[in-house]
């Protein structure tokens, strides 16, 4: 399959909350697509991805954003909190990312670096991602609580270890427009999704 699709338009059409999920290799990208995933995130390089699937690629990959276009992805991932080592860098891959075709999606883990992204870089696209430790807040309260931060306007995807209906329920109701959900879990998810009308 040839041609980009735009992440953005994949997880805001259409009625409730959009399922993207991870692909391990081209047969799970292409399941994902059957299953109903409205996207799919790499973490490593894998070309034949792809060919697989007509559904927008999130990389999550360290590559330049010409490496990462001409491998196939839709979507560049860069992290907020590199805006506090080296945020000139930051900025510079941002604006590249622009340039050429790539949409960028920010990864925020709290309230600090969500404000240093809306203040430096402004996305369209966030991607709600909080650190788990011992004594932190449960990762999908703390989802809940950034969301209200987020302008109106933006997309927020949340990337948790979100195992049940009901939790997808409650992000959707709260707002979120996507999660990243385990490729084993996504068939019974998808059939779960309240149904469109």
């Amino acid at each position: 399959m040839s041609g980009q699709r735009r992440l953005s338009q994949a997880i805001s059409e259409g009625d409730g909350i959009s399922l993207i999920t991870p692909a391990a290799d081209a047969d799970a990208a292409a399941a994902a697509e059957r299953s109903g995933a409205e996207g799919v995130v790499l973490h490593l390089n894998i070309p034949e991805v792809r060919e697989a699937t007509g559904l927008p690629i999130l990389w999550r990959v360290d590559l330049a954003p010409g490496e990462a276009l001409n491998a196939g992805a839709d979507a560049l991932l860069i992290a907020a909190s590199a805006l506090e080592d080296d945020a000139e860098h930051v900025e510079r891959r941002w604006r590249e990312v622009h340039d050429i075709g790539l949409e960028c999606v920010v990864e925020v883990r709290d309230a600090d670096e969500l404000e240093l992204a809306l203040e430096r870089l402004d996305p369209e696209i966030f991607l709600l991602a909080p650190q788990e430790s011992g004594d932190a807040d449960d990762p999908l309260a703390s989802v809940l609580d950034l969301l209200p931060d987020i302008p109106a306007g933006k997309l927020a995807i949340a990337d948790l270890e979100v195992t049940t209906p009901d939790e997808i329920a409650e992000l959707e109701r709260a707002g979120v427009d996507a999660v990243i959900v385990a490729s084993h879990n996504l068939a019974g998810l998808v059939r779960a999704a309240p149904p469109e009308v």
